[in-house]
């Protein structure tokens, strides 16, 4: 076939050309089924190999951690027989491109999900270290609630007035964490102004005396008092004293020695004096106001109010409960795991 300008197209050569490709093709068939026999051979391998109970004692801790392995175990061997067939197939030179590509790819799909990768791998970490344990009372980077859950991209909180609260795995790892359950006993601590004229030992004495008898204030380490600073119209005292969570609530417990402590330095007629501001206000011939104020007495219905109730709350039990009926995803922290 002749085109114009001298322009040939040879039609004979292109079919013959086809059909050497097509010949090589049928030639090449037994060997492309034998590579396909070999990929499917691995992954039945790969996915055998997922499912012994060997693999399962490496992380029988974390089901997390347990599922990756089995996922890696059974890709690694079914890219094992990828190799092995292109090898069969003679396109072992296929694979330099393939990685190259993969490799470009590979680092597109990091900047475009850094977040979600950095809160993926902070999970995994987390899993395996367990800072801490479901219903753990902790301090986040300020975020205070007790936790719920751990999921491969977040750790659920649920806060003190029971909101539900989402922080991102990567926050999390990197953060300074409190965690108030992780010791049982935990320690209170209040100032009580105290005038510069009374017996600093006697008020000592007298609040300690009254933290050992709320409920709540454990023996060992007992109750202690010290002088803090001196203010300019009072001393003050600092009372400390320690209570195990396990079975009474903090704030309450601390509420309760404030108010006891208070009520006994009143009986005993210790002042106790707060930032006093005068305006005065004279004529001529009015008789000058008394410059002493009375002694403050504690009233009596005060002293005979029942003590509180200081034991331990459940008021998150159940919004808690809740969120964990409700919840989808796994949780992947274990209560009997070792903590970091």
């Amino acid at each position: 076939m002749t085109w114009c300008s001298g322009l040939t197209f040879d039609l004979a050569s292109v079919i013959e050309r086809l059909q050497q490709q097509t010949y090589h093709l049928i030639a090449s068939l037994p060997l492309l089924v034998l590579a396909l026999l070999v990929i499917w051979l691995a992954w039945r391998v790969g996915s055998w190999l997922s499912r012994r109970n060997s693999l399962d004692r490496v992380a029988r801790r974390n089901p997390f951690l347990r599922d990756l392995v089995k996922t890696s175990t059974r890709w690694a061997v079914t890219l094992g027989g990828i190799l092995v067939a292109l090898e069969i197939l003679n396109a072992t030179a296929l694979v330099g491109a393939v990685l190259g590509t993969a490799g470009v790819m590979g680092v597109a799909l990091g900047f475009a999900f850094k977040e979600t990768l950095e809160n993926y791998l902070a999970g995994i970490l987390m899993s395996v270290r367990q800072p801490f344990a479901p219903r753990d009372h902790v301090v986040i980077d300020g975020n205070e609630g007790v936790v719920i859950a751990l999921t491969s991209r977040a750790t659920i909180l649920m806060t003190l007035d029971g909101n539900h609260l989402r922080l991102p795995n990567a926050l999390v790892f990197r953060s300074v964490m409190l965690n108030y359950t992780r010791n049982p006993t935990r320690r209170f601590e209040f100032d009580v102004g105290v005038g510069v004229n009374e017996d600093l030992l006697c008020a000592q004495r007298l609040g300690t005396g009254q933290l050992t008898q709320v409920d709540g204030v454990i023996a060992s380490p007992p109750p202690r008092a010290y002088i803090a600073a001196l203010g300019d119209s009072n001393v003050q005292v600092r009372f400390h004293g320690w209570v195990d969570q396990r079975t009474h609530d903090f704030l309450l417990v601390k509420s309760e020695a404030i108010r006891r402590v208070k009520l006994a330095l009143e009986e005993a007629g210790m002042d106790m004096p707060e930032p006093i501001y005068r305006v005065q206000l004279a004529r001529r011939g009015d008789a000058t106001a008394a410059d002493s104020d009375k002694r403050m007495v504690a009233d009596e219905r005060l002293a005979e109010t029942a003590s509180l109730d200081t034991r331990a709350q459940t008021d998150l039990e159940g919004p808690i409960r809740s969120d964990e009926t409700a919840r989808g995803s796994a949780d992947l922290l274990n209560p009997d795991a070792p903590r970091e």
